[in-house]
């Protein structure tokens, strides 16, 4: 897929919604000016088919497009057999549901190293994806899986590992968090030269596509030696947002970004209004 233009949205409902749906959030994301929104299934896959089709409807009426988070509690490289069985049970419904919905992409946290060398886990992960990503496809379930950089050094998941694992996989691209990268290297990862390089390693690894079909968190963040505490209003961070939308504007890139702020119509605002001024 690819986007006519960069596109900025919600990590689920803004908060000046109405509560109690995701129809109701899709609403406001289009009454506040914005494009697209991420459907949070960060608790667990709740919603059915049938108010799938009514979210599907109301983005497409609306002229939002949707991603979904998938559960938090997902690792790929659990010791537990059962455990990876589960993890693999909610990216597929993650990806079902979500793709009733209208949501051709799916983010989620691939894993934990626990004690084992990154190789390691690379291999484990990479098996359990493929594994997926065929039957996804057996389904002709549409969707784009999304393994998400981690903010901690802890979380398999950064910048490399994430390309390279994409560049193997169909229907695999990257949700590239800009806060996780900057609070997994203890404050780099924060200057127009770093956001550019990982644009560079994008297009190199899996070319102008993938810069055109982009899927991006920003947030401010707050972190330390072990990475990512917890995510911060962009005003009150010190991450240099300006400068990664002049990045984003350099490199042409298309797709969705999403504010996982705690604010996060505001900012998600805030970086359209900015990128559109520059």
């Amino acid at each position: 897929m690819k986007h006519k233009e960069l596109l900025f949205g919600t990590a689920g409902a803004p908060y000046s919604s109405a509560k109690g749906t995701t129809v109701k959030g899709i609403r406001r994301v289009k009454e506040l000016g914005l494009g697209c929104m991420e459907i949070e299934f960060v608790r667990g896959v709740k919603m059915g088919a049938n108010s799938a089709m009514d979210v599907q409807r109301t983005a497409t009426s609306q002229n939002v497009a949707l991603s979904v988070h998938a559960p938090y509690y997902i690792n790929l490289n659990s010791s537990e057999p059962e455990k990876i069985d589960a993890s693999i049970k909610r990216i597929y419904d993650s990806a079902f549901i979500g793709s009733i919905c209208g949501a051709r992409s799916i983010v989620f946290h691939p894993a934990y190293y626990q004690k084992d060398k990154p190789e390691d886990v690379f291999s484990r992960v990479l098996g359990k994806l493929q594994e997926l990503t065929t039957r996804i496809a057996e389904e002709s379930i549409d969707t784009v899986l999304r393994p998400e950089t981690t903010g901690k050094p802890t979380q398999f998941g950064s910048l490399d590992e994430t390309l390279s694992m994409c560049s193997q996989l169909e229907k695999v691209l990257p949700c590239i968090d800009f806060a996780h990268l900057h609070a997994r290297s203890n404050g780099k990862e924060n200057s127009y030269e770093e956001f550019t390089n990982v644009l560079e390693k994008v297009e190199n690894m899996l070319g102008r596509e993938a810069l055109e079909n982009m899927h991006v968190h920003i947030s401010g963040i707050e972190y330390g030696p072990k990475g990512e505490k917890n995510h911060l209003k962009l005003d009150e961070s010190d991450l240099r947002y300006m400068e990664l939308l002049q990045a984003f504007k350099d490199f042409r890139a298309k797709g969705l970004v999403i504010s996982e702020s705690p604010d996060n119509e505001g900012d998600a605002l805030l970086l359209k209004r900015t990128y559109e001024g520059i």
